[in-house]
């Protein structure tokens, strides 16, 4: 088959791949994006859409759309299923140093697609799995699993936590927490009459949460320490389900019964896996015109919400970074002064997320390890003393802003 010869490929249409396409597009600046399924996959159902996150929406132009279809969360409140008793509430109504406080549950489907929209026809190539990288000079050549073959001159990996550009970079399988989660979500067909507030529930090895999406659709989410007797439950979702409800037997009864009728279907369930910090102090995030965004970069926990959040930071500020690098480059400049002029881009870009993904990898780790605290003492800690610090991380770790798309 013919070698395909593009400027930029995107490996990968989830969150961080799509929003550095749509980066890109705003900026005059066309990219092939390759995704391996069939379709845009919404794994995952919804994601706590934090301050920092709809500032980097605005920044690629799809904020308002997907606010007009989410409610504004008000705040988050906490309770024990030790004791029955509420250990925290936290308002999500105040303003910090980057502007006022906005939290929204979005259904991650929706997301994607609003992403993909405003995209070219083409831009997105399914069914186009990369097996394999080879360096042709200053190119990258990628091989496909259909046998084709594409010249870029720039590689974005975005292809998750199983990155094929991230192995290529250097980077290692990421590392098991020996958590695991299920995550669903379910739709009534009336009003589910839940507030707009993050419910949290603590009990002893569990963390659980609901968060409306709208006001017939909400997402939950359990998450645990796995041990030994609980292997055999792995890979039987109804088995799963029924160790889920038994562990949330003391949770309202109308948020229990909304995950209650939860379909087998509706939920999924996975290991949690994260990068080491110092993977990504001593790593390659880029090397020459090869760079990761997303879970390729920054694989974490979910405790601070924060990792679909940091997936739309990335397609931002690369954007804005491999913007200002062909803002550069004279159609006369040869290929070798092309090269090195996309590389300073993408080390510009490696400088400005490294310590930020660090800074939320060990953040969010360090919170699950005391918010799933299975011992009497752990959980007093948590629930007693440390309960309203952890709900204030939420807020603390989110108000950030990556910036702006300005074309020249």
């Amino acid at each position: 088959m013919e070698t395909i010869v593009e400027d930029i490929v995107i490996v990968g249409a989830g969150i961080s791949g799509l929003t550095t396409s749509l980066g890109l597009r705003r900026l005059g600046i066309q990219s092939l994006v390759l995704e391996s399924s069939e379709s845009l996959r919404a794994a995952g159902f919804a994601l706590a859409t934090w301050t920092n996150g709809w500032k980097a929406l605005d920044a690629v132009g799809v904020g308002d759309i997907l606010r007009h279809q989410h409610v504004q969360i008000h705040g988050n409140v906490t309770t024990s299923l030790i004791t029955g008793q509420q250990t925290s509430t936290t308002s999500f109504q105040g303003t910090g140093k980057h502007g006022p406080c906005e939290v929204r549950c979005v259904r991650r489907k929706i997301m994607l697609e609003a992403l993909a929209k405003d995209l070219p026809v083409g831009t997105i190539r399914f069914m186009s799995k990369v097996v394999a990288i080879e360096e042709s000079g200053f190119y990258k050549l990628l091989h496909l699993a259909d046998g084709t073959t594409i010249k870029s001159k720039v590689l974005i990996g975005g292809d998750g936590v199983n990155s094929v550009v991230a192995k290529w970079l250097g980077f290692k399988e990421a590392s098991h927490t020996k958590r695991y989660a299920i995550r669903g979500s379910s739709s009534m067909k009336t009003n589910h009459g839940f507030e707009p507030v993050f419910m949290q529930y603590f009990g002893n090895g569990f963390r659980a949460g609901v968060i409306p999406c709208d006001d017939k659709t909400a997402y939950w989410f359990f998450t645990w320490t796995i041990n030994n007797q609980d292997n055999d439950i792995e890979d039987n979702p109804a088995k799963l389900k029924q160790y889920m409800l038994n562990k949330l037997e003391k949770m309202p009864s109308d948020v229990r019964s909304f995950i209650e009728n939860t379909g087998l279907n509706a939920f999924l369930s996975a290991p949690l896996r994260y990068r080491y910090p110092w993977e990504l102090i001593f790593g390659n995030i880029s090397k020459g015109n090869v760079c990761v965004v997303g879970d390729a970069l920054h694989p974490t926990t979910p405790d601070l919400g924060q990792g679909g959040c940091l997936a739309l930071e990335d397609g931002v500020v690369l954007a804005r970074c491999l913007g200002e690098a062909y803002s550069k480059i004279d159609k006369d400049d040869q290929e070798e002064d092309q090269y090195k002029k996309i590389e300073e881009g993408l080390k510009k870009y490696a400088n400005q997320r490294r310590w930020r993904s660090i800074d939320i990898l060990t953040t969010s780790y360090i919170a699950g390890s005391i918010q799933e605290a299975d011992s009497k003492l752990g959980a007093f800690f948590r629930d007693k003393v440390s309960a309203a610090f952890l709900a204030s991380l939420f807020l603390k770790k989110s108000d950030f802003d990556c910036g702006k798309l300005n074309s020249s």
